[in-house]
């Protein structure tokens, strides 16, 4: 081969967004789980690019499929374990299957109360966050990156936003007292150093995690969203040594103070305008100083630094 060929690269297929919704009926209580699923499959696949060969091609309704059927099968319990099972299957049983990305959103719903209690098999979309996961393989290794997004926050006062620079471009006045708002997106990767991976508690530790994130945000006296996001990150790797780093991507959702003296009006800290752009967008990485790192655990989540 030489230089100047034209070769196939990195590659990736499967099956994007399979809705899937599992009701287990063991009792008359009834459960939900609602899950977006993608399987994408890494492998031998160039003959079917460059030939048009399919005799190694897994077809994205069998990826589909498959989905479906193990959850009938092998239950879902977390998205991080049913994608972790799913992937491992597709790597396990078909040779040329070195690896692959499996991908899921989950929508939370919780019971209808009726006559003053939870109601068996009726239920109400939760609308808070959208948890996510992200499970690859490649090779012996395994790694699971699992978040959330749109868990929109706020705090009426306990934030300041002063001593920027100023030059002649520069209007926007410092405060003592703004609101702070932001609908939080956060990942962070499994590193367990006691456990296997699959061994997790996915489920306890996502309910943790979003805990000790939301009350970190409301405890920390904050100068800049930037030393909240710090914060909320550091809070999460002290309490869950199984966690190696997080990402974060925090859009700061301005509130202005609206200038009420045209009317008469006095306007202490009362009454905003809520803008929805433009808006400030603060993406970090927190992680342990001198812990290895592993870019090919990000290398498909897109937004972060």
């Amino acid at each position: 081969m030489a230089n100047g060929d034209i070769v196939l690269g990195a590659n990736q297929y499967g099956k994007a967004e399979c809705r899937l919704v599992r009701i287990t009926r063991d009792t008359a209580v009834h459960e939900i789980e609602d899950l977006n699923v993608t399987s994408q499959l890494r492998g031998d696949f160039e003959a079917c690019h460059t030939e048009g060969d399919n005799s190694q091609v897994v077809a994205t309704d069998t990826q589909k499929n498959t989905v479906y059927a193990y959850a009938k099968e092998h239950g879902i319990g977390s998205p991080e374990k049913f994608l972790l099972t799913l992937g491992q299957h597709f790597v396990d049983d078909f040779a040329w299957v070195s690896g692959g990305r499996w991908e899921a959103q989950q929508y939370a719903w919780e019971r209808i109360t009726a006559d003053g209690k939870p109601h068996d098999h009726s239920f109400v979309r939760k609308g808070q966050e959208t948890r996510t996961a992200v499970v690859q393989i490649d090779g012996d290794e395994t790694y699971v990156v699992a978040g959330l997004t749109d868990l929109t926050v706020l705090k009426s006062t306990g934030s300041e936003f002063h001593g920027f620079p100023r030059d002649r471009y520069t209007t926007l006045q410092g405060t003592d007292d703004r609101i702070l708002a932001t609908a939080l997106t956060a990942w962070w990767r499994y590193a367990p150093t006691d456990t296997a991976i699959a061994d997790l508690d996915f489920n306890a530790l996502y309910e943790s995690i979003k805990a000790v994130l939301l009350e970190t945000f409301s405890a920390v006296h904050s100068l800049a969203l930037q030393q909240t996001l710090f914060a909320m990150g550091k809070a999460v790797l002290e309490a869950f040594p199984d966690v190696a780093e997080l990402k974060f991507s925090m859009p700061n959702k301005h509130h202005f103070l609206v200038d009420l003296s045209p009317f008469g009006l006095d306007n202490p800290n009362e009454v905003f305008f809520a803008a929805d752009r433009t808006y400030g967008l603060i993406q970090a990485t927190v992680q342990r100083e001198g812990a290895s790192e592993a870019p090919q655990a990000w290398a498909t989540i897109p937004g972060f630094c």
